[in-house]
């Protein structure tokens, strides 16, 4: 080997050695910061012409494991969608109470009842009755509340899936910009460390946001798709598109999907792709987001408005059954979506009467609507009223709106139920199915099972319609269906058309006893749920919709509209109490002041069982615990599942970290060989240098 083939592998050895050192100190610089792997330039032996020349230098690499950076990829969407989602239920469980506070629902419902008990031992004290309407406006502003929060927490979220959309966004725009980058620099034989680096924190970032796959190309480019199959970044850039909705957050019934289009290199938008993200299958904190919107917060909104439809339902029940002394000059029905030709379908006995101010008798009929036949309808019943009254008061059906006032200046009218056999139209009496002495009203909802049969015609206009949605435990939208009403056709037609539908392959619909019509999901589809985002019925005029009287939904409570009767919350002394005697003749003493046996019932019903519909049969006091610790679990339950993702997280990023990352003593050996090699190519460099100065001497 002569002395230049010397020189040069000793120059070669130098600049290994200097490119090493220049690594290591940049390693040694970026110990502890977040997403650096450290580098390694790679030698080799040149050889020319079969003969060793010195050390081929390449550029500075990653060291990098792709199996444990998919790792920490998988378990950052897993924590992202554990992380919001532990967030919002924790706040929705301190809106609904520590269980024992004072002003928890249950103890505002624990307040109602006893109160109702109170009045059972003060008949004569108007100061226990305002009392009790007080607690039951409190306990109706407690659940509006909480129904008030819920959607609140609702824009929240959706104002926050807005946020998330926008950020997905700008990573994937970074993401795609290093990309060419990284691919660039491959190409010129460029170190892409740097690069590298910087994506593949990006995409850490995005995977906590969106659950990913990555995959490495040949060029050194990634692509990168949704955990359900949806392509987000391949050689063209994507972006996701996300219809606003009004204000910065709303609670809706129903929320678009997010597009995915391509996108031009400056991030606009252009053609869609066909893809959609629509459900909580997208993983991390954007899927948390959409379960919290679409499944989760929704179905306490629906939990909150069956409670209150039951509560409604038990105290009118008590009121309904009951009379003040004196009795109110006329009583006014709320809507029922009824027109006077509509079956009647009541069965049992009611009593109508009229008293003088002091509670004597002056007129009464008894109807027994057996006997007036199954196809006896709503103006039957009226005009049996008026007949049997004999012009002593006039019950008068208008526009969905039953009527019922005396004719002489300091009369008054009741309606009672027969104590053997008490009028019934789907587990309401007659006055409490028209609303004639309501305690809770609501103008959104008629506060009872509508009671219709298969064979009735359902009234709605021709080309009228309901749109139905059904989502599954996961949010996604299986399907859509718009229900277009048809004349002539009847309730029963209704259920076969929905059956007909594409929602029939998912369950089967239904009336059930009360006349509502039920969803009852397949097998594999337990816990989907029918939102009926928008619906222009209005049955035969009187504004009732087909959610609204068949309660399919379970959203379209009347909460948000409920107060106490206006004209029995100003005073005590109007509500309804004594219970009209079924033995009093005309001139006897029909109500008695003091008569308290209605608030006897009251309680008595507080304690029965309800029927909440699809939820099924329970106390009041049983659904709302239930309610609220099924919350409570829930909430736990997403503690608990946070606590391990970020356990599951921290562990792939410590395995990944320490393969990936700078150990300080490594790098500080590695240095000391580095400058021993160094000094080693000088020294040789050197000595070479005096061998030619010897030779140099010898010739001259």
């Amino acid at each position: 080997m002569g002395l230049n083939d010397v020189l040069g592998s000793a120059v070669s050895g130098l600049s290994a050695s200097q490119a090493g050192l220049k690594t290591v100190s940049n390693n040694i610089a970026n110990v502890g910061t977040p997403g650096y792997a450290r580098e390694r330039v790679a030698l080799s032996t040149s050889a020319t012409g079969g003969r060793v020349t010195g050390v081929s230098v390449s550029e500075a690499t990653r060291v990098a494991d792709r199996f444990l950076e998919t790792t920490v990829y998988t378990r950052s969407g897993d924590a992202g969608r554990a992380d919001v989602t532990s967030a919002y239920l924790d706040r929705m469980q301190a809106l609904l109470g520590a269980p024992g506070s004072p002003t928890a629902l249950p103890a505002r419902l624990d307040a109602v009842a006893a109160s109702a008990t109170v009045l059972t031992g003060a008949p004569a004290s108007n100061e226990a009755a305002s009392a009790y309407i007080a607690d039951v406006s409190s306990a109706l502003g407690s659940l509006q509340q909480l129904e008030g929060d819920i959607d609140t927490l609702r824009s929240d979220v959706e104002a926050e899936v807005s946020y998330t959309v926008d950020r997905v966004n700008t990573l994937l725009e970074r993401i795609h910009e290093l990309n060419s980058t990284v691919s660039r620099l491959d190409g010129l034989g460029r170190s892409s460390a740097g690069a590298g680096d910087q994506r593949m924190s990006a995409i850490e970032e995005l995977s906590g946001l969106v659950a990913v796959t990555v995959r490495h190309q040949s060029d050194g480019r990634v692509t990168i798709d949704t955990a359900s199959g949806a392509v987000l970044l391949d050689r063209r850039l994507r972006q996701l598109d996300y219809a606003q909705t009004s204000g910065a957050g709303a609670a809706l019934p129903d929320y678009p999907a997010i597009e995915i289009r391509f996108a031009e290199a400056r991030g606009q938008e252009a053609v869609a792709t066909g893809e959609r993200i629509e459900s909580a299958s997208v993983g991390g904190k954007l899927g948390g987001l959409i379960d919290l919107r679409d499944r989760a917060l929704p179905r306490m909104s629906e939990e909150l408005g069956v409670l209150f439809g039951g509560l409604a339902h038990t105290l009118n029940a008590a009121s309904n059954a009951a009379t003040t002394v004196p009795a109110p000059s006329s009583l006014q029905g709320r809507q029922t979506g009824l027109a006077g030709g509509d079956r009647l379908a009541f069965t049992g006995t009611a009593h109508f009467a009229v008293t003088d101010a002091g509670g004597k008798l002056v007129a009464k009929t008894t109807l027994d609507f057996d006997a007036l036949g199954a196809g006896a309808t709503v103006d039957d019943a009226v005009a049996q009223i008026n007949a049997g009254l004999g012009g002593a008061a006039t019950a008068s059906f208008t526009n969905g709106v039953l009527s019922f006032s005396a004719a002489a200046s300091g009369h008054g009218v009741v309606v009672a139920q027969d104590s053997a056999a008490p009028s019934d139209r789907a587990g309401s009496g007659f006055s409490q199915y028209f609303g004639l002495n309501d305690l809770v009203r609501s103008e959104g909802h008629s506060l009872v099972a509508p009671g219709f049969a298969g064979d009735e015609p359902h009234g709605f206009g021709a080309g009228e319609t309901a749109e139905l949605v059904l989502r599954d435990t996961s949010g996604k939208a299986l399907t859509r269906y718009t229900l277009t009403m048809t004349a002539g056709q009847t309730f029963g037609d209704i259920v076969s058309d929905l059956n007909a539908s594409d929602l029939g392959q998912y369950g089967n619909f239904s009336l059930d006893d009360g006349g509502r019509v039920q969803f009852d999901p397949n097998a594999d589809l337990r816990g989907a749920l029918i939102a009926i985002p928008t619906d222009s019925t209005n049955r035969l005029g009187t504004g009732r919709t087909f959610s609204e009287l068949t309660g399919l939904s379970g959203l379209s409570s009347g909460l948000s509209e409920a107060q106490v009767q206006p004209s029995l919350a100003s005073s005590g002394s109007r509500l309804p109490r004594a219970i009209l005697s079924e033995s009093a003749a005309v001139g006897d003493i029909a109500i008695g002041r003091g008569d308290n046996r209605g608030d006897a019932k009251l309680v008595e019903l507080l304690s029965q069982e309800v029927d909440f519909g699809k939820n099924g049969r329970s106390t009041l006091t049983s659904f709302a615990a239930a309610l609220l610790g099924g919350a409570g679990a829930e909430a736990a339950t997403a503690a608990d599942n946070l606590a391990d993702a970020n356990a599951r997280r921290s562990d792939a990023v410590n395995r990944r970290d320490a393969f990936s990352g700078v150990n300080l003593d490594e790098e500080l050996s590695q240095m000391v060989v580095l400058q021993n090699s160094y000094a080693a190519s000088a020294r040789i460099i050197s000595t070479v240098g005096e061998m030619y100065d010897a030779l140099l001497a010898m010739t001259s």
